[in-house]
């Protein structure tokens, strides 16, 4: 209804639009299901931890690794060798030159909503998992950013090697610099880093 109207608009007009939905989407989830946490009633994963050495690992955050290794292998290989991943990806590299060899526009916007609000839909589920389901979930997809800014954002790579330089970086704050500064340093040094990083490397690793 909204996004078919955007093909072909500048790009600031889509995060707008695209900005005001997710407000609506928000305050639809909140009449309907409220603002308190909903656990997963019973557990998804086993609760007991798995211990290799010295090592404590929750399951939950092992099979969510799991599940998003092999969700990247499945984009990965769609976007690498099949008809509809290198459609979208010339369109994302040259809209106009992908339409006059005749790529509908139209339906790789769509598959790429489709595939977002699929991937959305799985990561909410692992992270609904680890602490519960509420609506501050959301906000936790905005770590992505500085993730992808830092690998690059048209690089797989780069996204794999930010996020994971990312939660290092914001599990460290956390455990040295809460002491020092508290009120949340964790989740406010991965966007102080993207910000400094910015100024010396603005497209990226890769």
């Amino acid at each position: 209804i909204f996004l078919d109207k955007l093909i072909g608009e500048p790009v600031l007009t889509v995060i707008t639009v695209t900005v005001g939905l997710s407000f609506f989407f928000k305050g639809c989830v909140e009449l309907i299901w409220g603002t308190d946490t909903q656990v997963f009633t019973p557990a998804v994963f086993p609760l007991e931890p798995i211990r290799i050495g010295p090592l404590i690992i929750g399951q939950v955050y092992l099979w969510s690794f799991i599940a998003a290794i092999i969700l990247l292998v499945i984009f990965v290989s769609f976007f690498k060798y099949t008809r509809w991943g290198l459609a979208m990806q010339a369109t994302a590299d040259d809209e106009m030159a992908a339409l006059s060899l005749g790529v509908s526009a139209r339906f790789v916007y769509a598959t790429a909503w489709a595939i977002a609000f699929m991937a959305a839909g799985v990561g909410g589920t692992l992270l609904g998992n680890i602490n519960g389901l509420n609506i501050s979930v959301g906000f936790l997809s905005l770590l992505v950013l500085p993730a992808v800014v830092l690998g690059g954002l048209n690089s797989v790579p780069g996204a794999i090697v930010g996020g994971i330089v990312i939660g290092i970086l914001q599990n460290f704050c956390g455990a040295y610099l809460d002491r020092y500064f508290p009120g949340g340093v964790k989740e406010i040094a991965p966007f102080v880093f993207m910000a400094v990083f910015l100024l010396f490397k603005p497209y990226g690793l890769w």
